[in-house]
């Protein structure tokens, strides 16, 4: 069974930073994408950041643009997420998510980690 273990989060002031580690297992990481989710109380889940095999990375949301940087590490199975200038907006949960190998994302072929909490003071 796929295994991710996501780390990292914590509360912190706004402006400061945070990077989240998403530690796998179980599969062969280097041979699917990625992605990074949030989730804030009262709100859908919505796409962060992903990226693919090869480290072409997609941001999700306008808002983190400029602020937020995914990245992976094969060697460790590990997918990161760096987060600068943090803002209250962006307290959530934060999840790591494997699409299928082409990037499908219909349940069937999706798997979660736990998520990890990401609180911002402002």
């Amino acid at each position: 069974q796929v295994q991710l273990v996501e780390s990292g989060g914590g509360l912190v002031q706004s402006g400061g930073s945070l990077r989240l580690s998403c530690a796998a297992s179980r599969f062969t990481f280097s041979e699917f994408p990625m992605s990074w989710y949030r989730q804030a109380p009262g709100e859908e889940r919505r796409m962060v950041a992903t990226i693919s095999t090869t480290g072409i990375t997609t941001i999700g949301l306008e808002s983190v643009k400029g602020r937020f940087t995914i990245f992976r590490d094969n060697a460790k199975s590990t997918l990161y997420l760096q987060m600068n200038n943090l803002k209250p907006e962006d307290t959530a949960v934060y999840y790591c998510m494997r699409p299928g190998r082409e990037g499908q994302t219909a349940p069937m072929y999706v798997y979660w980690g736990h998520g990890t909490q990401v609180t911002v003071s402002s």
